[in-house]
């Protein structure tokens, strides 16, 4: 019996032993799975911050892609603006060259005759004239100056030159058609005689 309660006594220690070692090997399994799962999550989490990074820099793109968009239709718009009224201004130029001329013969006519009528006519168009002028003046059509100025291929056209002195060489002579701006733009370049 002793030889028996022996074994018995030798087999309790290897059971424990591998109990130990199972609960052991069930408790690192546990940790190892608990490890995997907090991986999990924190690659999880980490793609979701680098979704949210993605989407908060496609919102932010889109957003100045869009403010660019509204820019450029309004400056678009502007500009369609300006381009229409453009095309009814420099029609309407002709009738200041009539109006220039109308004024001039009045004069050369009043001037020579001392004929009170023609006196009344031109001032009559003169005040028409002005009237017209102002009309352009507040749509921001303005006449180029050219007397005195010096030639500049941004404003003038040069239809011809004249020999004139050193002082005059590249400077305006004569203007044979007035040119006209709306706003900063050149709708009619002005016809100049250069000195040279």
């Amino acid at each position: 019996m002793s030889k028996h309660n022996h074994n018995h006594k030798h087999e309790e220690p290897e059971t424990i032993t591998e109990q130990t070692v199972e609960t052991q090997e069930t408790e690192t399994s546990t940790a190892q799975e608990e490890l995997s799962e907090l991986d999990l999550l924190k690659q999880n989490l980490q793609a979701a911050q680098d979704k949210v990074a993605e989407l908060e820099d496609l919102k932010l793109r889109q957003m100045a892609e869009f403010d660019n968009y509204r820019r450029r239709t309004q400056k678009e718009k502007l500009e369609l603006m300006d381009s229409a009224g453009e095309g009814i201004f420099r029609d309407m130029l002709p009738l200041m060259d009539d109006f220039e001329r109308a004024m001039q013969h009045l004069r050369t006519q009043t001037a020579d005759t001392g004929n009170a009528e023609n006196n009344a006519m031109l001032e009559g168009v003169e005040l028409i004239y002005q009237k017209f002028l102002t009309f352009l003046e507040q749509h921001k059509v303005t006449p180029i100056q050219t007397e005195g100025q010096p030639f500049s291929t941004d404003l003038h056209e040069a239809i011809t030159t004249f020999a004139a002195g050193e002082d005059k060489k590249g400077q305006i002579i004569d203007c044979t058609q007035k040119g006209y701006k709306l706003g900063d733009k050149v709708i009619r370049f002005a016809k100049v005689v250069v000195g040279e």
